[in-house]
């Protein structure tokens, strides 16, 4: 393709120049002009395998189709379409009466820095502001139409051969690397098949936003806000809940932000509970990143560099992770939740572990957020029972789908470390025990610094656990009271061995 792909269009792209506009974006489908207060979104005249603007007609329809799906996710930001017309004396003109000539949608435009790529790249995007932007997520999901005769085995059979399709003309690598992708890809296809099948049955194909990645998200008004959902396909767009999520999990696995995945991962699944379909993630991870792999190296965008990293991580993930179950104990103020939150994301497949910890699972049992607090009647004895016995029943069903997890609780009680490890012997995973060692005065430091944190247990509780004690755990000891980076090195150090890569090729 030519360096002008779109030559009727530069009497287009002059006159929204003379606006002056402070900058103009070009991405592979549109150009986007950014003024102080507004962008413009100009749809570039091509043609793809997977959309296709070429003429002022489809444009304009487009324009439509974009402004009535994003309104859906966040209205304060899309203000409306304009038609660009060529007037009685040739000139073009906003909403005129003469000839289409092209459209845009109008927009109002946000800081260049609260971009979510930019919000990434800069170090500020924190895991609070992750479990922020999951409740959006799932909240959009909540709300989106269930769309049960779409989606399915099938349907996905239809994407990888477009993706294939779409690779092959876009990325100058080795075909057999591309064969081989293609043939794990339809390896775990079938494996899941059935899954993918009764998750349609069950409502999870949804209207979703269909392109949720890092640069289509932002921070508007102090909130994360969804935007540039994929407008131009229906079909592409109507996809399990999951798959939507992994197209984002994967964009943070890829900038090198797997811990942050790892957090929007578990958070997204304590809001909506998604976990029976676990076991598609490294499908659905991947084939977002061989989608981002012929974007980013088609022609007109050329960002081969890119496109080369996303193959490379999709080639990655289909290399999967065998499941592994690991329980972090200690007493209150230990440092088992910033453990678990630091090594979740080296541990199964991607991305990463599942937590459950059995403060938040006490907390959604009674139906309150996880940094509300509950009355000593929540902590009786008997209700302590029942969350042990919800995390290893959670814990049961995570390692049934292949997948990775980190139970995480006191574990003072004998029958409590029993259960927990009875749950990966049944499961045929292995299983590591790992308790945390400090001074009480160290954990009555930690606990008095805590803020709006999911445990309620004080300084009081905590002395009670340790004048109790907990007998001969058996487990791997660490020192809780060196560096959070150390301790996560050590801890990692014990799980190395037993987690071994298995072939994504045919059962």
């Amino acid at each position: 393709m030519s360096p002008d792909p779109e030559p009727e269009q530069q009497e287009t792209l002059a006159f929204l120049e003379a606006l002056r506009p402070c900058r103009r974006i070009t991405t592979h489908a549109s150009h986007v002009f950014l003024f102080a207060d507004h962008a413009l979104k100009l749809k570039r005249a091509l043609r793809y395998a997977y959309l296709d603007f070429s003429t002022p007609q489809r444009r304009l329809a487009d324009c439509e189709r974009e402004l009535a799906v994003n309104r859906r996710f966040t209205p304060r930001l899309y203000l409306g379409l304009r038609r660009i017309t060529r007037e009685a004396n040739g000139a073009l003109h906003f909403d005129g009466e003469g000839e289409l000539v092209d459209a845009v949608v109008e927009m109002r435009r946000f800081a260049d820095e609260d971009l979510f790529s930019r919000v990434l790249a800069e170090g500020r995007a924190t895991p609070a502001l992750i479990t922020q932007l999951a409740r959006v997520i799932a909240a959009s999901h909540e709300r989106a139409e269930v769309a049960s005769p779409s989606g399915g085995a099938e349907a996905f059979a239809r994407v990888l051969a477009l993706n294939e399709t779409a690779l092959r003309g876009a990325l100058p690598v080795d075909p057999q690397r591309i064969d081989a992708l293609t043939a794990r890809l339809r390896a775990l296809l079938a494996r899941h098949a059935a899954l993918l099948d009764a998750r349609r049955a069950r409502g999870c194909v949804r209207r979703c936003h269909g392109d949720l990645t890092l640069r289509n998200i932002c921070l508007f008004e102090g909130e994360p806000v969804l935007f540039d959902a994929l407008e131009f396909d229906e079909e592409l767009a109507t996809v399990d809940v999951l798959y939507d999520l992994a197209f984002l999990l994967m964009d943070l696995w890829l900038f090198g932000a797997r811990s942050l995945a790892n957090v929007l991962f578990n958070r997204y699944l304590d809001a909506r509970d998604e976990s029976d379909g676990l076991a598609l993630l490294p499908l659905f991870m991947a084939t977002r990143a061989v989608v981002r792999a012929h974007v980013a190296g088609a022609p007109g965008a050329e960002r081969l560099a890119e496109a080369r990293a996303y193959f490379d991580l999709a080639e990655t993930l289909v290399e999967q992770r065998a499941p592994l179950l690991v329980a972090l104990g200690g007493f209150s103020g230990s440092g088992k939740s910033t453990l678990a939150a630091r090594i979740a994301s080296d541990i199964g497949p991607a991305p990463g572990a599942r937590i459950l910890a059995s403060d938040r699972i006490r907390k959604a049992m009674f139906g309150v957020a996880a940094t509300d607090r509950l009355p000593p009647a929540a902590y009786a004895p008997e209700v302590s029972a029942r969350v042990y016995a919800r995390a290893r029943e959670a814990c049961a069903a995570t390692l049934a789908q292949g997948h990775g997890c980190i139970a995480e609780a006191v574990f003072d009680r004998v029958e409590d470390l029993a259960a927990i490890e009875a749950a990966a012997r049944e499961a045929g995973v292995p299983f590591i025990g790992v308790w945390l060692d400090a001074p009480v005065e160290a954990l009555a430091r930690r606990i008095a610094a805590r803020r709006d944190d999911p445990s309620d247990a004080d300084e009081a509780v905590m002395r009670a656990q340790a004048a109790r004690g907990h007998g001969d755990v058996g487990w791997t000891r660490l020192d809780a009271t060196q560096g959070a980076e150390a301790l996560a090195r050590e801890a990692l150090s014990r799980l190395e061995r037993p987690q071994a890569l298995l072939s994504a090729g045919p059962p």
